[in-house]
């Protein structure tokens, strides 16, 4: 069969090869560029926890190594600190990290693919589709036609693919601009990330009641200016004595030594997607969808993006078309971005309208600095990991499905499981493999080697029950689970997000769940294979 085309290089774009790889795809990423990176200090990205661990599962680089996890969080308002977060490892950390040295990370693991080729000077100007694959003609000194089963745009927000599939792409322009400085320096709160509003100290030009202070590795920081709406140019003379302006007022009054690394100008827009498939042809990150207002990341989503296409294009790819199974894709992705940007777009009023909340929500009791917060740390409805509770891939109301601390559609916790060898591994590590897995909660089993008890009880018929399952999944176990009695048996999809949770062993209920996991019973596959052979 035909390898993924992935057009675009970046970090979306080289995460989903490596996905596909590991789970035997082999894929052709088009690069435009030269198949190197420019680093840009002052271009980073803020991951959550669990996209974290997948670059750190797909790269091999320990991530809090490349990167910076913060030791805490503060929200100050004029001279008053209004709320201080310190991760202690109860509460999921961020990770603030340069792009260049992710996207070189990514470069570097799909190196020793060989499932993968790298096309570098591949610029796309034409995509054909038909029943059995899609094809694509790229332009430049190798020029050529690419075959592929399917296709996969991760080329950014001016897509070449959104363009030629005839996809809208409607939302809004500029709808927050930063001036943004990475520099070296000592700031009064190490590995703390620091929201500033309404700074006490009077800044030059362009009013800038907002600043943002995020470490990176080796003492760097990232600083950013929320600049006024309009179309003011920020000059170089400007940007430093704002830099001085601003490390003065933290550090009471003197400027500290500093070295500056890099300068520029971020803007942010608003935009999502008409449709994220078109037949055998996929968007996935800034081609889907642009956001990143109060502190959301658009990049976090864009790996979710990868993380949640890869197993479905790979069960696809080895298996035949799975129609249900494709377009849970676009449902389940553009439903969470969807909110995210609801939900952003609901709060910049209240935020920068310079009116208080109730004015807007009445009886509402949450502070602007709250709102903010959750956008930054990754809380709430501005920066939660979404759920895909109404995905068409839920299994509806089993008969044995108890409650955990997870809802069904959301995200795992990653707890230590212990793994068919009898090795324990954190239950992140086990994703992304294209088997679903299957967790059975069995306390005290972590102080008996596996096969004193893996013959033992319950664990027999689960694995029986596993061995019939209608796709392949791995049987692990763990000790505990939020939420979750002795003998629950929790169904996880390659993505990490919770099927169902058991009560006990329940093989036809076990069986139903992973039939509709995977797009529905055999006899609606075939339907639907015959439907798409039809198109």
């Amino acid at each position: 069969m035909d390898p993924v085309i992935i057009v675009g290089a970046g970090p979306v774009g080289l995460t989903l090869a490596l996905a596909l790889a590991r789970q035997e795809v082999p894929c052709v990423v088009l690069d435009e560029g030269p198949g190197k990176d420019e680093p840009r200090a002052a271009r980073t990205v803020v991951l959550r926890e669990d996209t974290a661990a997948l670059m750190e599962r797909l790269t091999g680089v320990p991530m809090d190594q490349a990167g910076a996890q913060w030791a805490g969080w503060r929200s100050v308002r004029r001279k008053q600190v209004m709320r201080e977060v310190f991760f202690d490892g109860t509460e999921p950390i961020p990770l603030h990290i340069a792009q260049h040295v992710l996207t070189g990370a990514l470069r570097t693991a799909l190196a020793g693919e060989r499932l993968v080729k790298v096309a570098v000077e591949s610029r796309l100007d034409g995509i054909e589709q038909e029943s059995s694959g899609v094809t694509a003609h790229t332009r430049g000194p190798k020029g050529t036609w690419w075959r592929g089963s399917y296709l996969v745009g991760c080329d950014g927000p001016r897509s070449t693919v959104r363009k030629l599939q005839d996809i809208r792409f409607p939302g809004r322009t500029a709808v927050e601009r930063h001036a943004v400085a990475a520099l070296r320096t000592e700031l009064p709160w190490p590995d703390e990330a620091l929201l500033h509003r309404m700074p006490p100290w009077r800044m030059s030009g362009p009013s800038a009641d907002e600043v943002t202070a995020r470490p990176l590795p080796d003492g760097v920081w990232r600083l950013d200016w929320l600049l006024p709406p309009g179309k003011d140019l920020v000059t170089p003379e400007l940007l430093l004595t704002r830099i001085r302006e601003t490390l003065a007022g933290w550090a009471g009054g003197t400027t500290p030594p500093y070295e500056l690394f890099d300068t520029g100008v971020h803007t942010v827009h608003h935009r999502l997607a008409r449709r994220w498939r078109a037949d055998r042809v996929f968007l996935a990150g800034d081609a889907a969808h642009l956001l990143g207002a109060l502190g959301t990341h658009g990049l976090d989503e864009g790996l979710r993006d990868a993380d949640n296409l890869a197993w479905k294009l790979a069960l696809a790819w080895h298996h035949g078309p799975h129609e249900t199974l494709l377009d849970s894709y676009q449902t389940e992705r553009r439903a969470v971005v969807a909110a995210r940007l609801r939900a952003a777009d609901q709060a910049l009023p209240l935020l920068r309208g310079g009116k208080g909340l109730r004015s807007y929500v009445p009886g509402s009791t949450r502070g602007h600095d709250a709102l903010l917060t959750d956008g930054h740390l990754g809380y709430g409805e501005l920066g939660a990991p979404g759920s895909y509770a109404d995905s068409p891939l839920s299994p509806g109301k089993l008969e044995g499905e108890v409650s955990v601390g997870t809802p069904p559609g959301a995200p795992v916790t990653d707890v230590t499981v212990t793994a068919e060898d009898g090795t324990f591994v954190p239950l992140r590590d086990r994703l992304g493999r294209g088997a679903l897995i299957v967790v059975l909660i069995a306390p005290g089993t972590g102080v008996w080697e596996r096969k004193h008890w893996v013959g033992a009880g319950i664990m027999p018929r689960l694995a029986a029950a596993v061995t019939a399952l209608p796709h392949p999944a791995e049987l692990l176990v763990a000790e505990r689970y939020p939420g979750a009695p002795a003998h629950t048996v929790l169904l996880v999809r390659p993505d990490g997000h919770l099927v169902t949770a058991l009560s006990g062993v329940r093989p036809a209920d076990l069986y139903a769940a992973v039939e509709a996991t995977v797009g529905g019973p055999a006899k609606a596959q075939a339907e639907a294979r015959a439907s798409a052979g039809s198109r």
